[in-house]
């Protein structure tokens, strides 16, 4: 069993004799390649004019490599195990060079985006984002090209609770349950016995309520079993240390609200204004993300998180320099997995059949065994 420090922040897969027990030993896809193509973009335009529609958004243009300096680039994480590529832009001869580097997700830079569109409180944008993460391992849900809705909304001072966030969770749900019905009625022969659809209503739980469930497994274990009980939970609370003294995943400290301190329904002390939505994978049997998200930092929330990290050095950085001097918006955002929802969905058992991105032999290999027709 993985122990919890090591699984913080990793996939949950160590090696390809692993991933060869999670992939099905009986799996036909339910579309050919071709059906499967126009079935991911009538998935793909449904999502994003109704998350437009349900959000009140507007579809923006997004970077995909951003200066080094900016200080925007997503770190995922706070122990540095994942960092960007980054490149030399000689330009003019190095006389105004720039160092860049190619976008690990779209966060920061969507809230620098809703000063720079004049967007209001209630309006927001959504990006067709894509990034590099070249520190995963590469398994069936994890690849070195990242694509997603990257969204972003502003908002007011009284919405930062836990009722906003969950209004707005809730609100998303409904378009991907909309996308799954919408594709079913395209191509029938999705909708099977075998592969479950998505449940009807997700079941909402704090970090700290999934540890008291189940003590003694690390934070990927713990996802799985509770998926079998609750087929689709949002996790309040992911970054603040929990009782045991790990949080329930590493989460940067520039962007997620993790340490504010809630109240959860019951009347019980928490902490965290974000989550992840997760859902069961019938055809893996292991847990399958779909989205992270949350309100995001203010002034005081940012000086503490990034104390908690360490990372205090970031304040000087022109975004944290944003935050700490008001310039830009609060908001709430997230980033929805494209190729994930889409293996969902559809009802995919590798996330190659569904997106087109470099993968090593082993893996290839594997997956023709075992009747998985990875794009290439």
């Amino acid at each position: 069993m993985t122990d919890k420090k090591a699984d913080l922040a990793g996939p949950g897969i160590g090696d390809y004799a692993e991933l060869e027990k999670i992939l099905p030993q009986d799996y036909s896809s339910l579309l050919s390649p071709k059906e499967t193509q126009n079935a991911t973009y009538a998935v793909k335009d449904y999502i994003e004019e109704n998350l437009c529609k349900q959000l009140n958004l507007i579809r923006v243009t997004v970077p995909l490599i951003v200066d080094v300096q900016s200080g925007v680039n997503d770190y995922l994480d706070r122990d540095g195990s994942r960092t960007p590529v980054g490149f030399h832009i000689s330009n003019d001869r190095d006389k105004n060079p720039i160092d860049a580097e190619v976008v690990q997700a779209a966060t920061k830079w969507k809230r620098m985006a809703l000063k720079q569109f004049g967007m209001d409180a209630g309006e927001g944008l959504l990006t067709d984002m894509r990034a590099i993460r070249k520190d995963y391992f590469l398994d069936h849900d994890h690849s070195a090209y990242v694509d997603q809705w990257d969204w972003e909304l502003t908002i007011t001072a009284e919405q930062r609770n836990l009722q906003f966030l969950r209004q707005v969770v809730e609100k998303l749900w409904n378009v991907l349950k909309g996308a799954e019905a919408h594709v079913q009625q395209l191509f029938p022969q999705i909708k099977t016995d075998k592969y479950p659809n998505l449940p009807e209503k997700l079941t909402f739980i704090h970090a700290e309520d999934i540890l008291d469930k189940f003590p003694g497994l690390p934070r990927m274990q713990r996802e799985t079993t509770i998926l079998q009980e609750y087929p689709a939970i949002f996790i309040y609370g992911i970054g603040w240390v929990l009782k045991d003294g790990y949080p329930h995943e590493m989460r940067a400290a520039d962007y997620d609200d993790w340490v504010t301190e809630t109240t959860s329904e019951d009347g019980r002390p928490m902490h965290g204004l974000n989550g992840d939505i997760l859902v069961w994978n019938p055809i893996t049997k292991r847990r399958h993300e779909l989205t992270s998200m949350g309100i995001r930092i203010n002034i005081e929330t940012l000086k503490k998180q990034l104390e908690i990290s360490g990372q205090l050095d970031f304040l000087k950085l022109p975004y944290h320099q944003a935050i700490l001097n008001d310039e830009i918006p609060l908001s709430i955002g997230g980033g929805i997995g494209q190729s994930r929802t889409f293996m969902i969905i559809l009802k995919k058992a590798h996330i190659g059949e569904v997106s087109a991105t470099v993968w090593p032999k082993i893996l290839k290999d594997m997956c023709k065994k075992k009747n998985i027709h990875v794009i290439e």
